[in-house]
């Protein structure tokens, strides 16, 4: 029996719903019920009928599914594929810009730990933080933990007083400026699509700015044929899937999230047939974590 065959096989049995992340290898996608960002992917989990949610992607993915689908089994192909980003923010920062600002409002970009969802007012998205952000009543926001993400939108709300937090996707912030130049002389006909985890240099010469779902969908509707990808590899995947006769382009060659690519076929299916790879969070951490959560649907809607 074929990984794959046996991986139906397993989901069947244990009445399970595979969920993988634009960034994991090809293959994983293609065997997947449903590609999509991290919270998308949440949301298809806690509508979901199956009893267990298999995820293909980061650690802070599975806890926000358990999160939102406490009563379901949420596993992970390996428990050791994990966000450096989701962990760079100082709790005792928090607390401390808490006494500092009196209407400060912590925004945390979903890309977080449970722990500093607990700490949080509300979760954003890079595809909904804009827009919850104007929502917001504060005019102190701290943005945790991308600073990069948080730099982008506090351009587009000049009238609310930002403070930024040190954190950085390490694929993002390695897409130089001077790789799209390079990348822009090959292909002078090609739009340059960047994730806003991008570094300001590099989202000022982009053409469209977006999240991953975001840059797939701008590249599905315009009538452009060439462009210039500015965010992980494995965006690639989906992009060419909807996209058979356009050219799509990596801005460098390290576009690579290895944690990313940690989930394997064999891991799948490994998680499926042991289910020990299970994701536990204390119920008042998953409480706590859920309610910045909540308030980002409620603003957002």
């Amino acid at each position: 029996m074929s990984t794959i065959d046996k991986i139906k096989e397993l989901k069947q049995q244990r009445n399970a719903v595979i969920l993988a992340h634009y960034y994991v290898e090809d293959e994983v996608q293609a065997i997947a019920d449903y590609v999509g960002d991290s919270f998308y992917l949440s949301k298809i989990a806690a509508k979901e009928e199956a009893d267990v949610i298999l995820f293909c992607g980061v650690s802070f993915m599975g806890e926000s599914a358990k999160i939102l689908s406490p009563q379901k089994t949420v596993i992970m192909p390996d428990m050791q594929a994990d966000c450096p980003m989701a962990h760079m923010a100082d709790i005792e920062k928090i607390q401390e810009m808490r006494e500092k600002y009196e209407d400060l409002a912590v925004v945390c970009y979903i890309n977080s730990t449970a722990e500093l969802k607990t700490y949080s007012d509300v979760c954003v998205t890079s595809s909904n933080a804009l827009k919850i952000v104007k929502k917001l009543p504060n005019k102190h926001i701290y943005f945790i933990p991308d600073e990069n993400l948080g730099r982008y939108i506090a351009s587009k709300v000049p009238e609310k007083q930002f403070i930024f937090n040190e954190g950085f996707c390490h694929v993002h912030k390695g897409i130089a400026a001077e790789h799209v130049r390079k990348a822009k002389e090959a292909h002078p006909q090609a739009s340059v699509l960047v994730h806003p985890e991008c570094t300001p240099e590099v989202v000022e010469m982009a053409d469209y700015i977006g999240s991953t779902s975001g840059i797939i969908d701008f590249a599905t509707a315009s009538g452009e044929q060439e462009f210039i990808i500015c965010t992980e590899t494995g965006v690639l995947y989906e992009l060419r899937q909807k996209n058979p006769g356009k050219r799509f382009y990596l801005a460098g060659n390290q576009q690579l999230c290895p944690n990313m690519k940690r989930i394997t076929l064999d891991k799948v299916a490994a998680a499926l047939e042991q289910m020990t790879n299970t994701v536990e969070l204390e119920e008042e951490v998953r409480v706590r974590a859920n309610q910045p959560l909540e308030r980002m649907l409620e603003l957002g809607s």
